[in-house]
């Protein structure tokens, strides 16, 4: 067991990067879409760090260019839905046991993955299968998402942090515990970071949870679940 009142780094927003034509930047993230661009990925259900084909599939598509297909993903039946809930019940002892330090650890090292090595791919992806422009798919997959792990981070410590007064002779002390169960995570198609978000906030806090992504928006969430 270790020891230590705990302070995470302080965040600060994710600088932009501009894409100016000719830039080392655009280079980069022009080479990256145009590989994913001819490429056809086979995403499969992932449960407990399991890859399930199911073979009950579906197309993602350029929403610009009908005709391009960019992957095909398999798709959950009752008895995989089943199972994922009983194996998030069965990760949930241990992973809500984890020390809050060591979780947070777990989505600073997310952010900075994705605004280092990973950052083109998100992107590319974002900008491929929900039709965002480069600086669009800038602010929403790579900064916004990494701000949001980031700052929740911060925003934990705090939560944490918050207790109660406590009068002569008595010391009161709140403890903070995950929900019974777990969490569905539904998320929408038009924002990346909101698809990051709405899974591994909960998750942080030492919750398991089960993410249903949009289909048509399953090309950049796939790519972070390969990322986490």
């Amino acid at each position: 067991m270790t020891h230590g009142a705990y302070t995470p780094p302080q965040p600060v927003n994710e600088p932009v990067r501009t894409y100016a034509p000719g830039s080392a930047e655009t280079t980069s993230l022009k080479q990256r879409l145009d590989a994913m661009s001819q490429e056809v990925v086979d995403i499969p259900v992932i449960i407990g760090g399991e890859e399930i084909r199911t073979g009950h599939t579906g197309q993602a598509i350029v929403p610009h260019k009908h005709r391009h297909v960019l992957a095909t993903y398999h798709q959950a039946d009752a008895s995989l839905v089943s199972k994922a809930i009983d194996t998030a019940e069965d990760a949930r002892r241990d992973w809500m046991e984890l020390p809050w330090q060591e979780r947070a650890a777990v989505f600073l090292r997310a952010a900075d993955l994705l605004c280092g090595p990973w950052r083109d791919t998100i992107n590319a992806a974002t900008m491929l299968g929900q039709s965002k422009t480069c600086f669009q798919a800038e602010i929403d997959a790579a900064c916004e998402l990494a701000d949001f792990w980031r700052f929740n981070v911060h925003y934990m410590h705090q939560l944490y942090g918050e207790q109660p007064a406590s009068a002569p002779g008595m010391w009161n002390r709140l403890e903070h515990r995950p929900l019974d169960g777990f969490v569905l995570a539904i998320t929408p198609f038009n924002f990346t970071s909101i698809a990051g978000n709405l899974p591994t906030a909960p998750a942080m806090l030492g919750n398991t949870a089960l993410w249903k992504p949009s289909s048509t928006s399953i090309l950049s969430n796939y790519y972070l679940m390969k990322l986490l």
